[in-house]
């Protein structure tokens, strides 16, 4: 017998109770789901934080005590369109984008209250 016939034979002599495949909606439910997870857990949340930074990006002013990106801590002197001046010493001051900036302490703000 030659492996051309084995083939023939063993597909002819294929179970007839064979179970049917799945339909592809259920074979693509795993892949649904996960990308629905990813979205929720990775892309939303990351999303969010990036519209929390540019809200304080944009809120920004001159007198704030801001820290940025490379952890240098000082006082806005000018905000400009797209960079800030920040006085880090007397006479010393330096220019940085505003996507540096990434926290703003307000603690130090003269119109916030103490309690």
């Amino acid at each position: 017998m030659n492996a051309l016939s084995f083939i023939l034979l063993a597909q002819a002599a294929a179970p007839a109770g064979a179970p049917e495949a799945p339909s592809p909606l259920m074979q693509f439910f795993p892949l649904i789901l996960l990308v629905i997870l990813f979205y929720f857990m990775l892309i939303r949340p990351q999303q969010k934080r990036q519209k929390e930074h540019q809200k304080l990006i944009e809120a920004v002013k001159t007198g704030d005590k801001v820290i940025t990106s490379s952890g240098i801590h000082g006082l806005v002197a000018n905000v400009k369109e797209r960079t800030i001046l920040v006085k880090v010493a007397d006479n010393v001051k330096i220019e940085f984008d505003k996507a540096a900036i990434t926290a703003v302490d307000r603690s130090a703000d003269p119109a916030t209250p103490a309690a």
